[in-house]
């Protein structure tokens, strides 16, 4: 059997895919699993040894389509199921399962306030579309496949033990703390910190680390995306934003920290662990707002202008939960 997944964005919903493709490809005998995404996504799967071939959307999708048509699929799996997955169905014309996307009762949900979600999350909704393949949940949690040709970061001396990763990109504003917020919250805590983002955080990286020049490493724009994931999965404790790095954190178990704004658990997105794990996790959410979420991707400004659910964040509570978990390694 010839199965080809779609997601073709963002970098966290492609890390949380990865349970239905193990799932599938231990569980269907036989089974060949094709992937299709954007290329600029290409380093989330291409480590995954789960998957026999890549399929890369770049500037044509006649040629995507065209490609494909040349596997002769069995199944098309769709798990993003959008505008260009549903063109891409009818293109190739085969038999198709799309995941339950939720999408009137997430409208519910951050228009209106009426939670109607499923009660399962977006891991298990993505697993649950191999069901008539026969396919169910092995209770795994999520994989994660770095490259053996990474190039592990040369950490400095200071701060290789025990260091908090403090994951400070997001996609959105809505879903990001203010940097102001972040030096209150590491001026809180004893503890080495590596704070932790890409290109775009290159200059909030940087305002942050020069206020603590012997306890902050800024790590923003210096490394790629497998070696970011190597910085968290040996870190401590993560503390993060509803962003990729916090979801990849999760396929290593990492004890978590996660810093809730314009998105919330309701959607089903929270942190996904094994079931049999243990982890430390601490949802620092600010109580009582009706307006949260207002988005379940984030947006690029607050709608109410008022930002509560991260300006009203308890900073000297997150603290204090950061400081009790590393007092506990000591």
């Amino acid at each position: 059997m010839r199965l080809l997944f779609l997601r073709f964005s963002s970098i966290g919903d492609i890390a949380l895919t990865s349970a239905a493709i193990r799932c599938a490809k231990l569980q269907i005998p036989n089974v060949e699993i094709h992937y299709a995404t954007k290329l600029s996504m290409k380093a989330v799967t291409e480590g995954n040894p789960y998957i026999t071939k890549f399929h890369y959307l770049d500037d044509s999708f006649s040629e995507l389509v065209n490609s494909l048509k040349q596997e002769n699929f069995d199944y098309v799996i769709d798990l993003h199921k959008n505008l260009r997955t549903l063109r891409l169905k009818l293109a190739l014309r085969k038999p198709a399962f799309s995941y339950n996307k939720a999408i009137f009762q997430r409208f519910l949900l951050t228009k209106f306030g009426i939670n109607l979600m499923p009660k399962r999350h977006i891991v298990l909704r993505f697993v649950d579309t191999l069901a008539p393949l026969g396919v169910s949940y092995d209770g795994k949690g999520q994989d994660y496949f770095i490259p053996k040709e990474t190039i592990a970061p040369e950490i400095p001396a200071p701060f290789q033990k025990n260091y908090v990763a403090l994951v400070i990109g997001a996609t959105y504003f809505t879903k990001k703390l203010p940097t102001h917020k972040i030096i209150e919250l590491i001026s809180k805590i004893d503890a080495k910190v590596l704070v932790i983002g890409g290109k775009k955080e290159e200059e909030e990286g940087l305002e942050i680390a020069k206020h603590f020049p012997d306890k902050v490493w800024n790590t923003c724009g210096q490394f790629n995306l497998h070696q970011s994931v190597m910085l968290v999965r040996d870190a401590a404790l993560v503390v993060a934003h509803d962003t990729g790095l916090m979801h990849i954190s999760c396929a290593f178990s990492k004890d978590l920290i996660m810093l809730w704004g314009g998105t919330a658990p309701k959607l089903q997105f929270y942190p996904f662990y094994p079931d049999k794990a243990q982890n430390f996790k601490y949802d620092a959410l600010v109580p009582g707002l009706s307006c949260q979420p207002c988005s379940h991707f984030g947006l690029k400004k607050c709608p109410k202008g008022h930002f509560k659910c991260m300006n009203n964040q308890d900073i000297p509570q997150i603290a204090s939960e950061i400081q009790a978990f590393l007092n506990k390694l000591q």
